[in-house]
């Protein structure tokens, strides 16, 4: 599945993690819900650590 302009696999996903500019962080669990994920969030870079614990990480382009 292709998410956010990067080929993650959602299976592995248990949160995702955007992490605003100004230093706080949006916490979102998806239990099934990866297709109604639409952050806005074509801008961004990704740190895809769900083979270790379940983590995407996103992070808005400038700010990572």
């Amino acid at each position: 599945m292709r998410f956010m302009s990067h080929s993650i696999d959602m299976s592995k996903v248990q949160t995702v993690v955007y992490h605003l500019p100004d230093g706080q962080t949006l916490t979102v669990r998806v239990n099934g819900v990866e297709q109604l994920l639409d952050l806005g969030l074509e801008l961004t870079d990704i740190c895809d650590t769900s083979d270790i614990d379940g983590v995407v990480h996103v992070f808005p382009k400038g700010h990572a």
